[in-house]
């Protein structure tokens, strides 16, 4: 099955872009050739792209987390947060909270933690098996009681079992890692391969929009491959699935070949949208 083409959208760690779709752009009228998410800028960083509300249902959670088995000590329990969008390690979410089984968990986290699981959810899929930890860094209650958070990702984890539904769900869940890169991997030269691609896909996406060509940046900012693959990842912004299927996996070698794939899917729609720019510049 050939991997969706997909344009990076907003990214992780300390900075987020925006997307603006070109309705100009004739490829975008063709359902054969529209990537899931439209052309965009990646230069043009806010920080914040929007609140998120909460909403989920207990009832939602598939039956294959509720294991129910006994205990032991080091168990850890973290309350969930379904929503239909996938946290990446180091990437910024900003949340607002007004439902108030949410609120109810806020308070709670306010005193403890200010740790909580994030978790796609979708009406196809219910709620996955894996997601990742939010870390409130930032937070403002206001006169009715709703919150607005500022969280970071931090570690992925595999829900094990369903502790409670009511009011919030709270799982049981494992700590999730990559594994060790075996020594015939060339992660940096994966990470490499992959920055150099997402250079190309900006370039052709500010070319598409009329925006001045400009050089594009260091990407990876030093940062090693494992969290620069989550960071590609977090950019993919309009396809939650396939987002997801990078959070699961656990290697960092893997995440970076399917990211590359990825990026050169939508690199071929760029020029392939570029070129008929060319022909028809007033379409």
């Amino acid at each position: 099955m050939a991997s969706p083409q997909l344009i990076p959208s907003h990214s992780s760690f300390n900075h987020q872009a925006s997307i603006n779709p070109n309705s100009s752009n004739p490829f975008l009228s063709n359902p054969n050739l529209k990537p899931i998410a439209n052309p965009s800028s990646l230069l043009q960083w806010r920080k914040f792209q929007r609140f998120t509300s909460l909403r989920c249902s207990a009832s939602s959670f598939p039956e294959k987390h509720r294991m129910n088995s006994a205990k032991s000590d080091d168990v850890v329990e973290l309350p969930l947060f379904p929503l239909p969008l996938v946290l990446f390690p180091g990437a910024v979410l900003p949340l607002q909270i007004f439902e108030f089984r949410y609120r109810i968990m806020m308070h709670t986290l306010l005193h403890t933690d200010l740790r909580f699981g994030v978790i796609y959810s979708d009406a196809e899929t219910g709620i996955s098996g894996v997601g990742c930890v939010g870390e409130i860094v930032r937070h403002e209650r206001l006169a009715d009681d709703r919150f607005f958070l500022i969280c970071k990702g931090q570690e992925r984890f595999r829900i094990t079992d369903l502790v409670r539904t009511k009011p919030y769900l709270v799982a049981e869940v494992d700590w999730l890692e990559d594994r060790p890169s075996v020594d015939d991997e060339d992660l940096e030269g994966l990470a490499n391969e992959v920055e150099s691609c997402m250079k190309d896909v900006i370039r052709l996406s500010n070319r598409l929009n009329g925006k001045l060509e400009k050089e594009v940046k260091d990407l990876r900012k030093n940062h090693f491959p494992t969290p620069f693959s989550f960071f590609v990842g977090s950019t993919f912004e309009g396809a939650p699935r396939e987002q997801q299927a990078l959070l699961e996996l656990e290697c960092t070698a893997a995440r970076l070949k399917r990211e590359k794939e990825t990026l050169r899917n939508t690199l071929n729609y760029l020029s392939a949208a570029s070129a008929l720019k060319d022909v028809f510049p007033s379409s």
